[in-house]
């Protein structure tokens, strides 16, 4: 087994798919051996190292272990926390993270990889419900970026959308740096706002939405979203980033909501009936994420989300499954008998084919 620093050197050095999938085999088994809760999990599953010899065999450990679990894969104290936002009902997910350099290497050079020098841009972000809560690791992103595009406009507008619409008036004049592009990363109900209550005409700005409406507004389908966000903007596309707070890694979209991930992420789509069974490219089913940045916690994430791969490796996200607090029956069947095993603090039982916790 590589040490642990020569991982560290390989995750932003990926050149091909060969190369991602050693890396991902590496990577399974350092955590398999220092992440208890992705260990138990496996062996439940009747995997470990010694019968995973390709990357397909990996598990994928369902995103809502970190609500109920620390899913970690070292023994210090954690340098931060980030928390996703939940609701009264969910709970907040917890990522604990090791190493801030992993993550700010992971979006800097992601950022780098479909945008170029960020040294090119002004930032503007509108995310109120992200800079209301704390501990969002889109903040920290964002703030991040921000800095290194050493201009004093980029910033964060928690609502004030009088102040975001003058700042857009002004950039879009001569007063903009012919060299300086634009970027307004908002949240979508945020930028739906923005839309419907000013005449916005700034066909060079990029629009990239992040997030869903937050149960600030009616949930939309993307197309219908954009749609909107191009004609109240006056742009011909809307740029998309897929992230969350269980990933270091971002994808994005620049437009038509097609995604494409950095070197070191991929994306797999799993049968919504069977999560152990993996599609192929075209069919729709639930999104499993391999992120390598992941190395300190869990790089095999299983989401909520709906999705179909392309032959490319780009993606498109479709949805999400239906009460997700419970991570869907259909979600998490396990072949085998009945009966429960123990993970931590919580018992999952098989009910009518479904593992199901029970805390």
């Amino acid at each position: 087994m590589p040490k642990l620093s020569e991982l560290e050197k390989q995750i932003f050095a990926i050149e091909s798919r060969l190369h991602f999938n050693e890396l991902a085999l590496k990577i399974f088994q350092f955590q398999y051996e220092n992440n208890a809760v992705y260990r138990n999990y496996t062996e439940k599953l009747g995997k470990s190292p010694s019968n995973i010899l390709n990357i397909d065999d990996i598990p994928f450990l369902p995103i809502s272990f970190f609500k109920s679990h620390n899913i970690r894969s070292f023994d210090k104290p954690a340098e931060i926390i980030f928390t996703s936002s939940g609701t009264a009902n969910e709970g907040n997910s917890k990522h604990n993270i090791a190493d801030l350099c992993v993550y700010e290497k992971s979006f800097n050079k992601g950022f780098k990889h479909f945008y170029g020098n960020i040294e090119e841009y002004i930032i503007l972000a509108l995310l109120p419900s992200y800079l209301e809560r704390g501990g969002s690791s889109l903040v920290y992103m964002a703030q991040k970026l921000m800095e290194k595009t050493n201009h004093p406009e980029s910033g964060f507008y928690l609502d004030d959308y009088d102040k975001l619409n003058s700042m857009l008036n002004s950039l879009k004049s001569s007063a903009r740096p012919k060299h300086k592009k634009v970027i307004l990363l908002g949240v979508s109900y945020a930028l739906l706002d923005m839309a419907e209550n000013f005449n916005i005409n700034f066909p060079e700005l990029i629009i990239m939405e992040t997030g869903g409406m937050k149960g600030r507004r009616k949930e939309m389908v993307k197309e219908e979203l954009h749609k909107v966000l191009c004609k109240g903007f006056g742009v011909k596309s809307i740029h998309s980033e897929y992230g969350m707070t269980e990933l270091l890694s971002q994808a994005y979209s620049s437009g038509n909501g097609v995604y494409k991930c950095p070197p070191w992420m991929q994306i797999k789509i799993r049968d919504v009936n069977d999560p152990f069974c993996q599609l192929e490219t075209g069919k729709s089913g639930g999104i499993n994420v391999i992120d390598i940045a992941n190395i300190y916690s869990c790089s095999f994430i299983e989401t909520q989300d709906l999705g179909k791969s392309h032959p490319d490796g780009s993606f498109e996200i479709l949805g999400r499954f239906d009460n997700s607090d419970v991570r869907g029956c259909n979600l998490m069947v396990v072949l085998g008998g009945a009966g429960c095993w123990l993970l931590g603090s919580g018992c999952w039982v098989l009910v009518a084919s479904c593992w199901v916790l029970v805390a």
